[in-house]
């Protein structure tokens, strides 16, 4: 697979940059940005971290705002942000241009329903096509992690959970917890995977951690000035759940003071996350 570099900036001593290839798994072009700490080379590769963006984002929020670089060069850690849907003149999109369906609303899974199910395969690309593209063509390893927000953050915790076996841990900011239950899934769901709620569930973090026993190490930050805490979000009723499962010694949810749903939180807590993933990925003793 022919990878295009469209950009390339050096930042602690690390690279970022910025590639376009042909997705044969969502069937147009797609853009990603990886992060290279300045330890990565062909006899030294590193772990990576995957983090998924939210509603209307790109690969460039998370790298351009989030202000993680300077940790992960010093932890040894890549940074992978996929866009957050299919693009091009083809790809199907809200009739209505509404920012939570369609182009930049991708919601990390496979849609089943015309005209979606053409490109919108975005579990299969996060979970199979973009890894192997990554690990083909830079110095990684197979170690993964993920994370998001928002949107993104119901996709990593969702995804993580469905493949314990590829990512050791998970965290998230302002996650959708239970989009069966909130607006933005519904409307979602109801256009990618029809209507029937049944086949929902695999993409809900509440029914995905119901049905487990033991899962890896999650981390959520949430803003209790979060103004889609009530209505969107739902992560009380993903806590509820770890308690009755007997997980919290794995599951970890924080309710930061004033913080709202922005980049302002995401940059304030994300060398936590940091140290959360390298904790777990066998790089520092502790988080």
């Amino acid at each position: 697979m022919i990878l295009e570099n469209i950009s390339s900036n050096k930042l602690f001593e690390g690279w970022h940059k910025q590639y376009t290839h042909s997705s044969s798994v969502l069937n147009c072009e797609m853009r990603f940005a990886i992060y290279l700490p300045p330890q990565a080379n062909s006899s030294n590769p590193v772990p990576v971290m995957y983090w998924l963006s939210g509603l209307t984002c790109s690969d460039e929020n998370f790298m351009q705002k989030a202000g993680a670089q300077k940790l992960a060069a010093e932890l040894g850690i890549a940074i992978v942000a996929p866009d957050t849907s299919p693009r091009g003149e083809n790809v199907a999109d809200d009739k209505d241009k509404a920012y939570d369906l369609g182009l930049g609303a991708g919601f990390y899974l496979n849609a089943t329903q015309a005209p979606w199910n053409k490109h919108y395969q975005m579990y299969d690309y996060i979970v199979n096509e973009l890894p192997q593209l990554i690990e083909a063509n830079f110095p990684v390893t197979k170690q993964r992690v993920i994370s998001g927000h928002s949107m993104g953050g119901h996709g990593a915790l969702t995804i993580g959970l469905r493949n314990p076996d590829l990512y050791q841990s998970i965290s998230a900011f302002s996650p959708i917890c239970n989009p069966i239950n909130c607006a933005w899934g519904q409307k979602a769901f109801n256009a990618y995977l029809g209507d029937n709620i049944e086949d929902w569930k695999a993409y809900d973090s509440c029914e995905l951690l119901a049905q487990q026993e033991k899962h890896q190490p999650i981390l959520i930050d949430q803003g209790s000035n979060d103004s889609f805490l009530q209505d969107q979000l739902k992560p009380e009723n993903l806590t509820a759940i770890a308690n009755v499962n007997a997980q919290l010694n794995v599951f970890q949810l924080n309710i930061r003071d004033g913080y709202d749903h922005s980049y302002y939180f995401i940059s304030s807590f994300i060398e936590s996350h940091l140290r959360f993933h390298a904790a777990n990925l066998g790089l520092i003793k502790n988080n």
